[in-house]
């Protein structure tokens, strides 16, 4: 049991400096997080912004780092249990751009660079030993009596509205 707590390998790739906005490449990283890395390839592959090869570009690296890594120092990993575990496209320096404006002016505007992060990582597999070892609580007798008394009460029906006070005040006028 000494060997319980294994420590998840992480693999990551970066492009710096990438010619978008991090809010347009958080459109197809949001679309990856989460995903196997072969059905997030498919997905980047075949999705129609702008920044998609970019991404896949990056992706592969991520890959590529993790068999590399493994090979080097001796680890198994195995590229099919592979999913992508974080996925961000972080702010990089704005660069200062001018535009012509009327009357001789100019007008200032910035375009923005991203640098975008993936990270893969390895599932590891539930084992039957895991499982046997968090045993789920039986639930008692007394939380079972708690559980049914919790139970909502029923609806009660609408009272009655109380007549009109007018009519009495007309009453006692005649």
């Amino acid at each position: 049991m000494a060997n319980a707590v294994e420590k998840i390998r992480e693999f990551r790739a970066e492009a710096k400096f990438q010619r978008t906005s991090p809010q347009k490449a958080k459109l197809v990283l949001d679309l990856i997080k989460g995903l196997r890395v072969e059905q997030a390839l498919n997905t980047v592959h075949f999705s129609n912004k702008r920044m998609a090869p970019v991404i896949e570009k990056v992706l592969r690296s991520a890959i590529q780092n993790a068999t590399y890594v493994s090979q080097e120092q001796g680890l198994d990993v195995d590229v099919d249990n592979l999913y992508v575990r974080t996925a961000v496209a972080n702010e990089g320096p704005r660069m200062k751009r001018i535009r012509p404006a009327p009357m001789g002016r100019a007008f200032r505007y910035q375009r923005r660079l991203a640098h975008i992060v993936v990270t893969v990582a390895e599932k590891k597999p539930v084992t039957a030993i895991s499982a046997a070892a968090e045993p789920t609580p039986a639930p008692t007798a007394k939380k079972a009596k708690k559980a049914a008394a919790a139970k909502p009460a029923a609806k009660k029906a609408a009272a009655k509205k109380a007549p009109a006070k007018k009519t009495a005040a007309k009453k006692a006028a005649k």
